[in-house]
């Protein structure tokens, strides 16, 4: 071995305190021709894993370890004052057992013993000590503090502990120099020690980052974690820029005349054996009948469930079912189909509503028999092959989807069926994308806000992009970044801060289940809401071979069996939504109208446009559909020629007669991943298995495997007589088009959802749409957004009523009935304990209802608000009368119920009556503060919207409307109409003024920007519920867009004047159209056009035209959208 090895290192995954990416500290260490390497994180065990692949690959030996925190006493003990501190503790793996100790270890210091930190103590060190060896730590180990505060008995004292637990020559006294004085103390102290006791010594580099310019960096990862600034005096820092990985000679030199301090890390690293091995799957035990096999049992019942679903027994389904089995059984997975299908039956039969598959499953044969998945795979031509290969033998994936508000008794039934100690929910890490490393940065450095938010939105929002790569494509970025000291510091370490993991959470859907106790196969920890989780994530678990499904929750699924629910109660029907035809005329004119807003997967502007110029027929078109709308195929040409070829305005044209087989449903183009295989199949006489191994081969891109599975091709392919030219061209398009290529079968799955929301929006529109408004009842923008859609399909809104409205929206006579679940600081127990009180019959009046409500759960603001949303108006009594009332009715019933029983007991036989407070004002409300207070408690007008009264003219004014502009991708300068919200206004720093608001007009809401040079000219036609006029350039740079103001102008009822802008192409083209057209509009307003040198002519008033729609539409299809509105 070398001379010298790291027993002490930090990697990202000591969270905001580790900056030494594992990758690159591998690779440091194999440039200093290190032997071996050890991770040892705080208190975790998150990237060992990793870790131990990287070192694996460059020739090192992993060292497998941990820094735990050490309670000053017992792990169970949480007194503020006496148990805030921990010592820490190097643990090193020896041998598989003292990895399993370890493992246990970590996960009881996390379930038992966490305060601030997760914490063992001495009885958990003396249980697990076997096959670790101990290091003292750094000046925060227990040796060390009792050195430092003079406690140099208990310094000894606890020493022999550590060597009577661990034995001898597994546990060091660990010496480190980073140039500190408490160290140079503790060192003295302990070279003391390890002569008069015999305990050896041994060097470590507390390591935090690799190189020693990372000092910096790791600095500023301090501040993001303590939420401190740099310049802050008073807050945690590392002394100096020691912490990094040192060279052997750097090490040697800071204990000169020490060697044994070095050789004995060598030792150290030699007696740490600890191998993983990969490829071997632990399934968790199923509970079969006796005389039984996994094999043999589930062979009978897919053969049971196959002849119900086949009654004929095709020959051919029959040949595919045993193929399929076989693969299953020879594969050693029959185990986990029958955990998976007992799942889903289970939850199929405990009504949890189940999706029809998802993912690579649906095209399993034995999947659909068995009800995991609900679709057919045979009639779809779905592969098993690319669901289970059997040229490369990995655990099988099935996600399920599920009811997302019922999916918590899916996870509540496998820990009841599996046991608590086996099941355990997956972490994953947030890690620092671009935008948000620049703004921790900045704010780490002490950088004004405005300033560090101007240089994150230079960052393109674009998925997954990185600051390099905005850097590339962001000009003002780049500018910035070469010109501005300051930017290009943010930048710098934002740079190197990017992607390390900031924080740990729980993955959304991965279930892990055991065939032991989870704590003996990997580390858990416990979240703050007692959940626990692996420290691995699911790629790892997945690695070592544990069993991880995904159990996700589909909110689409809850929609379906709330609508389901309430067209059975409303309109006495019962729908078997997994049994629709699929051929049903009435579903696919909906969606070739493009009238799919709340379909699911199919409702985004651009997806509605493409469904109206595809016009589906056929269930095959909505699959393609999922195919076809994403990034490649929408910049590659594939949706024109697809659209072009199924109308028959284009040839279909095959490269070969042989691949009509496989590309005549999708028109000629090569849409599916399993139409890769299938093409490399039939012409190339690919086993599925080899096809599939190609598909994944094109879409990783590697040069020398294409080349080898390219040759194969066409050897293939000459066996079929297909001329070398062609084949290859044909394996030059199947290699583009993998890059495209979507998983026919998950696209499959997923088009039966979309067909069945599809379907209940056809059929019974009114019950869809209220169970979809309740879906996102908690989501104001979106329930706003549904209501436009059901007010365009002519069903109407009712306000919230306190004796027909219940905690959701409801279907009443055909309308749809607001919930008072949406009314603002009316909670769910209180909407209950209304419903609750209702049983007993309406409510007659306000104090009626006050005297039967618990007032403990209705307070007064939650009255009040239900006045205000309008739910008292049924009982002949206005908002305005009933606000007026509404507190001394709360105060007359809270006195009733408090009186003495006692005393009413007199009275026992009599009815005591009160009198109603009569309301001390008359009338209700002027209607525009009538409609602010309802949007101020519903977030939305729901009785009647203010913009209403300029409902025919708003066309006119605007050029587009608010969610228009939102699903487009232009950059305008544009006019929108709408109401004022949230205005704030506010000062910068170098004293400017500008505001801050939203505008809402009768489609959606959108921010809005006003700076100073507009502040001034325009604040005043601004205020707060006001209806404007806004003028605009629309800015993209953040996640949502938003207009930046340049003037606003209050909405009238009058039409004065008519603005035409012109380009110099339009400018010359384009006069005599303008003449024209104004000449067949005759009217009385004025018309003005905006010259391209940006002067403005007024024409005569002989060409003054009339405030006409269809006027404005001719100037648009000449001038453009943009460029056409009224005054």
């Amino acid at each position: 071995m070398g001379e010298f090895v790291h027993l002490h290192c930090h990697t990202e995954y000591s969270l905001l305190d580790g900056a030494g990416r594992i990758k690159e500290l591998v690779k440091r260490a194999a440039e200093l021709d290190m032997p071996a390497l050890a991770i040892t994180d705080h208190g975790v065990l998150y990237g060992i894993i990793d870790f131990y692949r990287e070192a694996k690959k460059a020739g090192i030996k992993p060292i497998i370890g941990c820094e735990v925190y050490v309670a000053p006493r017992s792990r169970f003990d949480r007194e503020a004052g006496r148990d805030g501190e921990q010592y820490h503790l190097v643990l090193l793996c020896r041998n598989e057992k003292g990895y399993k100790n370890l493992i246990e270890m970590v996960s009881r210091s996390y379930i038992e013993g966490f305060y601030y930190k997760p914490r063992v103590d001495h009885e958990l060190l003396t249980q697990y000590s076997e096959g670790l060896i101990a290091l003292s730590a750094c000046v925060a180990g227990e040796i060390p503090r009792m050195i430092l505060n003079d406690n140099l008995e208990g310094a000894y004292e606890t020493a022999r502990f550590y060597l009577d637990t661990f034995g001898e020559d597994n546990f060091y006294l660990e010496v480190q120099n980073h140039g500190m004085p408490e160290e140079k103390l503790v060192c003295e102290n302990l070279y003391r020690m390890s002569e008069e006791m015999g305990i050896p010594l041994v060097a470590t580099n507390d390591l935090h980052y690799i190189n020693q310019e990372d000092a910096a960096i790791q600095d500023v990862l301090l501040c993001i974690q303590t939420g401190k600034v740099i310049n802050d005096e008073d807050r945690m820092r590392f002394s100096g820029s020691e912490f990094y990985l040192k060279t052997a000679q750097e090490m040697a030199a800071l204990f000169e005349g020490r060697p044994e301090v070095l050789s004995n890390s060598l030792k150290i690293a030699e007696r740490c054996q600890v191998e993983f091995t990969f490829g071997e799957f632990h399934l968790p035990y199923f509970p079969i009948p006796e005389g039984f096999t996994p094999e043999s049992y589930l062979r009978q019942i897919v053969l049971e469930r196959f002849a119900r679903k086949y009654p004929d027994k095709p020959e051919a389904i029959t040949k595919r079912l045993e193929y399929e089995l076989d693969m299953i059984n020879r594969m050693g997975f029959a185990a986990y189909f029958l955990i998976v299908q007992d799942l889903v039956n289970w939850a199929r039969s405990n009504n949890v509503p189940v999706g029809p598959g998802r993912g690579s499953a649906a095209g399993s044969l034995v999947s659909y028999v068995l009800g995991i998945t609900m679709l057919d795979p045979l009639k779809y031509d779905l592969l098993f092959e690319r669901f289970l290969n059997p040229e490369r033998v990995s655990m099988p994936d099935i996600d399920i989807d599920f009811c997302f508000e019922k999916r918590d008794r899916v996870i509540e039934y496998i820990i009841k069926r599996y046991g608590a100690d086996r099941v355990a929910q997956i972490i994953t890490f947030g890690t620092m994308a671009a935008r948000a490393a620049i703004r921790d940065v900045g704010r780490a450095l002490g950088v004004a806000y405005g300033e560090v938010d101007k240089i994150a939105k230079m960052i393109p929002a674009e998925l997954g992009v990185t600051i390099d790569r905005a850097l590339e494509i962001a000009p003002d970025l780049g500018a910035a970044y070469r010109n501005d000291h300051n930017t290009r510091r943010i930048i710098d370490i934002a740079r190197a801060l990017e992607g390390i993991p900031r924080h740990a959470s729980i993955h959304a859907a991965g279930v892990v289940i055991g065939s032991q106790t989870l704590s003996s196969l990997l580390p858990l920890q416990k979240t703050t809401d007692g959940n626990i989780i692996t420290q691995f994530t699911k790629e790892t678990v997945e690695d070592i071979g544990l069993l991880k499904m995904d159990i996700l929750g589909l909110r689409t699924l809850t929609v379906i069996d709330r609508a389901v629910q309430i067209i059975r109660e409303t309109c006495g029907q019962q729908i078997d939504i997994d049994n629709l035809p699929l051929d049903d005329k009435a579903v696919y004119d909906l969606l070739s109208n493009g009238d799919t807003v709340g379909v699911f997967q199919l409702e985004s502007g651009g997806m509605r446009r493409l469904l109206t110029e595809l016009k589906p027929n056929r269930f095959e078109d909505i699959i393609a559909v999922n195919a076809l709308y994403r990034p490649g195929p929408l910049g590659s040409g594939m949706i024109d020629d697809f659209i072009n070829c199924k109308h028959g305005k284009q040839q279909i044209e095959y490269l070969h007669p042989m691949l009509k087989e496989v590309l005549e449903e999708t028109y000629g183009v090569m849409l599916y991943q399993e139409q890769v295989m299938r093409v490399a199949g039939r012409l190339a006489d690919f086993t599925m298995g080899e096809a599939d191994e190609l598909r994944r081969a094109m879409g990783k891109k590697k040069p020398e495997v294409l080349k080898a599975q390219r040759q194969k091709f066409l050897d293939g392919a000459s066996h079929h007589n297909i001329e070398e030219s062609v084949a290859g061209h044909i394996f030059d398009l199947m290699e583009s088009f993998a890059g495209y290529g979507f998983n026919k079968s998950h696209a499959a799955a997923y088009a039966l959802i979309s067909f069945q929301t599809a379907y209940l929006k056809a059929y019974y529109p009114v019950e869809y749409m209220c169970a979809f408004l309740t879906s996102v009842i908690d989501h104001q923008e979106r329930v706003v957004f549904y209501l436009k859609e059901c007010q365009r399909m002519g069903i109407s809104i009712l306000p919230p009523d306190i004796n027909e409205s219940y905690e959701n929206f409801t279907v009443i006579g055909g309308n749809i009935r607001f919930g008072l679940g949406a009314i603002k600081n009316v909670g769910v127990n209180a909407v209950k304990n209304i419903v609750e009180a209702r049983r007993d019959g309406p409510f007659a009046s306000i104090l009626d209802f006050c005297q039967r409500v618990d007032g403990t759960m209705i307070n007064r603001r939650a009255l009040e608000n239900l006045v205000l949303a309008g739910c008292f108006d049924s009982l002949a009594i206005t908002r305005k009368e009933a606000l007026s009332i509404a507190g001394e009715c709360a105060e007359l019933a809270a006195q009733m119920k408090q009186a003495d029983s006692s005393q009413l007991s007199l009275f026992s036989e009599e009815e005591i009556k009160v009198d109603e407070p009569v309301p001390a004002v008359k009338g209700e409300f002027p209607p525009r503060e009538k409609m602010s207070r309802e949007k101020e408690v519903l977030g939305f007008y729901v009785s009647q919207n203010p913009l209403s009264e300029y409902k025919d003219l708003l066309p006119l004014f605007i050029t587009s409307e608010i969610a228009e502009l939102q699903a487009s991708e232009d950059e305008a300068y544009v006019r929108l109409a709408g109401m004022v919200e949230n205005l704030a206004r506010r000062t910068s720093r170098k004293g400017d003024s500008y505001a801050h608001f939203f505008l809402e007009d009768l489609s959606g809401r959108m921010e809005m920007l006003m700076f100073s040079s507009a502040f001034r000219a325009n604040i005043n036609n601004l205020d707060t519920d006001n209806a404007v006029v806004i003028e605009g350039f629309v800015d993209r740079r953040d996640d949502h867009p938003k207009v930046s103001v340049r003037k606003v102008l209050t909405l009238s009822n009058e039409v004065k004047e008519l603005h035409i802008r012109m380009d110099q192409e339009t400018m010359n083209n384009g006069k005599q159209s303008l003449v024209t057209l104004l000449q067949d509009y005759p009217g009385e307003v004025g018309v003005y056009v905006h010259l391209p040198d940006r002067r403005v002519m007024a024409l005569n008033r002989k060409f003054f035209a009339s405030p006409n729609l269809e006027l404005k539409a001719k100037l648009v299809s000449i001038y453009g959208r943009y460029n056409v509105w009224y005054n």
